[in-house]
């Protein structure tokens, strides 16, 4: 049974969908902790609700905004927990160093779009779906991929597609994103990742 931690900002609900998925679809691993980059993120909550130990650890007020020292924090939090595989679920941050080196091809992330369209630096939360929307695409969706040193460019694991309707509002359009593709496939590729 591989060990799994979570890293989240903000209200976890990819972090419930993997709550609610384990023992069902995650039948290879157990989530043993989470970490948030928030004080205030409501995916502590969550966490703390279904019993799973919860760490915060902020780049800035805990690491004098240094990135390496965020990474280096992070890992020994991880390591501490004897966690086998990281799952970013909605975690804003973008992390180098220690992390990435220890954890190379055991770190997953969810992206709210079929990458490679609308990914990379500066696109996340609703800017996706802004920027989706702007463009005019008919499609959109979400993909599951490994995280490496390129920001939304580790090997892609998982996507699924979800239909723009007419009068999407991002808001809209993020939720369908979650609930048809973002809480369907996460839970499946943590699935892949645990049970190889």
């Amino acid at each position: 049974m591989k060990r799994i931690g979570v890293l989240i900002s903000g209200g976890g609900t990819n972090l419930q969908a993997l709550i609610d998925k384990q023992g069902t679809v995650i039948k290879s691993g157990k989530i043993v902790c989470v970490c948030s980059n928030s004080a205030s993120a409501y995916g502590l909550e969550r966490a703390k609700k279904s019993g799973i130990p919860t760490r915060v650890i902020r780049k800035n007020a805990d690491c004098g905004g240094d990135a390496e020292e965020f990474s280096r924090r992070i890992c020994e939090y991880m390591k501490e927990m004897q966690v086998d595989i990281i799952v970013l679920a909605g975690f804003m941050a973008i992390f180098s160093g220690e992390l990435l080196r220890e954890y190379s091809n055991r770190i997953i992330n969810i992206h709210p779009s079929l990458i490679p369209s609308f990914c990379g630096k500066g696109m996340y939360g609703l800017k996706v779906h802004e920027a989706a929307l702007g463009y005019g695409v008919k499609v959109t969706g979400a993909t599951v991929h490994l995280v490496n040193e390129v920001v939304d460019g580790g090997r892609i694991l998982l996507q699924k597609a979800v239909n723009v309707q007419d009068g999407d509002t991002p808001e809209t359009l993020q939720r369908r994103v979650m609930e048809e593709a973002e809480w369907i496939i996460l839970p499946q590729a943590v699935e892949m990742v645990c049970s190889q």
